[in-house]
């Protein structure tokens, strides 16, 4: 005969029982927050490295990496030194994980967790990485020797953060970021720049917009593609190249050619700026899979999409004239 379970024995089937749904509740609640600071996105694409050749190296989504990229952008534009930049990741690697977050705690936005209520923009305006990355250096010039103040001082004294310890833990990483996208380690950042097949707006044109968009006009003068060979052309008016012509030649002009089913775009760099040089590369590898970049070669170096896992190889001969970006017009061209 089977006996029934004791008072006891079913008290404990119960405490089980709980007990197991609340691990499984914890589980689900962890996912979901992790979805929502992230936004749901994929994981490692992108992996920056020490320029010291000391073993030290985090991973990062294309996402988190494109971010990143508009963020130290934005700061070399605005004439802001490395520190700034440094601060400026590790800010948003705190707030955001690097995500464009459209949600967050009260009214808070964006890549800084930035609020309308207090006078940091409207929700579009902060939901742009672009100004949300502006508005944090302008907030961040203003205070006094931030440059030799622990990084956690001056991002609170920007932020205003309940957790203001919280910023130091990034450090790390936001400086390798941050060598890496300012130039200042040549090589050190690889992505898989596989292909976001949702975008459209690909080729030199898209190229050359994403620059001035994150460096600005004053860095890289916006101006017409000229594609020769196996690709359409984007026109260029007589009255745009006599503009361009009459400007300064510092400053880097975009060119583009074209063969079979891609266009080569080539940033001029000055012999002298090898860290300018770098930054461009780099920022090219952060966004290639926005803009469907196949190759980005400079300074005797080349990346490839698909490369993740490989560093920069060198190439047979040193190319001349600037970084060059291979992209693909697969996607959508105009």
């Amino acid at each position: 005969m089977v006996q029934s379970p004791t008072p006891k024995k079913r008290r404990r089937g119960r405490l089980f029982r709980f007990s197991s749904a609340l691990v499984v509740l914890l589980a689900v609640a962890g996912y979901l927050l992790v979805q929502y600071v992230t936004g749901g996105r994929g994981g490692p694409g992108c992996k920056v490295v020490s320029g010291k050749d000391d073993g030290q190296a985090y991973e990062f989504s294309q996402e988190q990496t494109m971010n990143a990229a508009t963020i130290a952008a934005v700061g070399t534009g605005r004439g802001m030194p490395e520190r700034a930049v440094t601060i400026a990741l590790a800010t948003a690697l705190q707030e955001s994980q690097l995500v464009n977050i459209q949600h967050g705690d009260l009214d808070s936005l964006g890549l800084f967790q930035q609020r309308p209520s207090q006078g940091w923009g409207t929700k579009k305006e902060i939901l742009d990485p672009t100004y949300a990355a502006g508005v944090f250096y302008e907030h961040l010039a203003k205070v006094n020797d931030y440059q030799r103040l622990p990084l956690t001082v001056a991002a609170q004294r920007v932020q205003r953060s309940g957790y203001p310890e919280a910023y130091a833990k990034h450090e790390p990483e936001a400086a390798l970021l941050s060598a890496a996208l300012t130039g200042q380690a040549a090589a050190t950042l690889t992505c898989q720049g596989l292909p976001d097949t949702t975008q459209t707006a690909v080729g030199p044109d898209a190229v050359r917009a994403a620059l001035v968009r994150d460096f600005g006009r004053t860095v890289l003068k916006e101006t017409g593609a000229e594609v020769t060979g196996g690709g359409s052309a984007s026109k260029e008016s007589k009255e745009s190249k006599d503009k361009s012509k009459a400007k300064a030649e510092s400053t880097p002009t975009p060119s583009a050619s074209a063969a079979g089913g891609s266009s080569t775009v080539t940033l001029p760099v000055g012999s002298g700026s090898t860290r300018t040089g770098w930054q461009l590369a780099h920022w090219a590898v952060a966004n290639s899979s926005v803009l469907h970049i196949e190759r980005v070669s400079y300074a005797g170096r080349e990346w490839a999409a698909g490369s993740a896992d490989d560093p920069w190889h060198s190439t047979a001969t040193k190319a001349s004239g600037g970084v060059r970006i291979v992209t693909s017009r697969q996607g959508g061209e105009k």
